[in-house]
């Protein structure tokens, strides 16, 4: 099963949480669930977890519980809060998989028609339609950060094997023109020293061209 399939299930089912979340005797205990959320995050990331994509992802159930249980407790799609949903949709095509995004939106559509009341104008599904035409902006954004981090990671290898190559290169005819330097007793030395000179220039703007 790949990354995104995983990431996708176990997000899905914090979406559903969220919205079974408020029907429970729990409910009122909400900002100290909240806050027992953070807790737990701060402790993991200072503690226990490396940044890798497990803590991405534990990072990103942990934004979710808290943001949708937030939404929901507060009126849900009339929520003064459900723009966070918003740039929850973004950070989790950043910190995960783009299309996460496409996921998140689908899952959050279908429960929040499923759980609105009868008869509902159009004011009311306005927040519903406005995050299907933010999806693909999240989308975008989470491909360019992917490629972002591609490009670094390979200027960051570029450099060092541009560093080998030149420390190489510089070591072994900067040896044979100390050497000759040491050793000088004529032309014959000299002529080394300029082949060295003059090898070193041609190998530099190879490895520049390339």
């Amino acid at each position: 099963m790949s990354k995104e399939i995983v990431h996708s299930v176990i997000l899905v089912i914090a979406v559903v949480l969220t919205f079974v979340f408020p029907e429970t005797p729990l409910a009122q205990y909400d900002l100290q669930i909240s806050a027992g959320l953070f807790v737990f995050l701060y402790l993991t990331k200072r503690f226990f977890i490396k940044r890798d994509s497990y803590s991405r992802l534990i990072e990103s159930v942990v934004f979710t519980l808290i943001i949708l249980g937030i939404v929901n407790s507060t009126g849900g799609t009339s929520s003064p809060f459900f723009f966070l949903i918003y740039f929850l949709l973004f950070s989790l095509s950043l910190m995960l998989e783009p299309i996460i995004s496409i996921t998140m939106t689908l899952s959050l559509i279908v429960f929040y028609l499923l759980t609105m009341p009868q008869s509902q104008d159009m004011k009311s599904l306005l927040p519903i339609i406005s995050m299907a035409f933010l999806t693909p902006f999240a989308l975008y954004m989470g491909q360019e950060h992917i490629e972002a981090q591609k490009n670094k990671v390979k200027n960051e290898r570029l450099q060092v094997d541009t560093f080998l190559f030149l420390s190489l290169l510089l070591k072994n005819h900067i040896k044979n023109i100390k050497e000759a330097v040491e050793n000088y007793v004529g032309d014959h030395e000299l002529g080394i020293i300029r082949k060295s000179a003059a090898r070193m220039e041609k190998l530099i703007e190879k490895f520049e061209k390339n």
